[in-house]
């Protein structure tokens, strides 16, 4: 599970960096219907697009701790959720929109219940592996200091 949880992170990471990057790159063009959207949408966009590369550096930072920090995973997950949640009240307000947002509405819905799920994982892997602080270590001395203690 604590593997499932780190290469669901990275890959998480790295597709909102290249997502982002995409659409930081090409604007309008990026968003099925939008070509002709006009310079506003076309702003906002490549805004959006930088701000979901960030977003994928926080997913891509989370991957790269040991052990992978369940509260960052449950808080990116549910912004996730949310941008998902925001394509749905666009569903009911306004309609369906192109098939592909769908598919992208699907995703966000469904990998934050997974994400939630396997959060803490990696703490629990990790966890079981290595010692906890103020705990003696075997054949230590008494007195000789602890796991996690500096030595002088």
């Amino acid at each position: 599970m604590a593997r499932t949880l780190r290469v669901l992170v990275r890959l998480m990471g790295w597709s909102c960096v290249a997502i982002g990057l995409f659409h930081l790159a090409l604007g309008n063009a990026a968003i099925p219907g939008a070509v002709h959207a006009g310079a506003t949408i076309d702003s906002w966009g490549r805004f959006m697009g930088a701000s979901f590369a960030g977003y994928g550096l926080a997913w891509l930072w989370a991957a790269r701790q040991r052990p992978v920090p369940a509260a960052a995973v449950r808080l990116l997950a549910g912004v996730f959720l949310l941008g998902g949640l925001g394509r749905l009240l666009s569903l009911a307000l306004d309609g369906p929109p192109q098939w592909f947002q769908l598919v992208l509405a699907a995703l966000e819905l469904g990998l934050p219940p997974l994400l939630f799920g396997l959060a803490g994982a990696d703490e629990r892997a990790f966890g079981a592996t290595r010692p906890q602080a103020g705990t003696p270590v075997a054949g230590a001395r008494k007195g000789a200091g602890t796991a996690g203690a500096p030595r002088s």
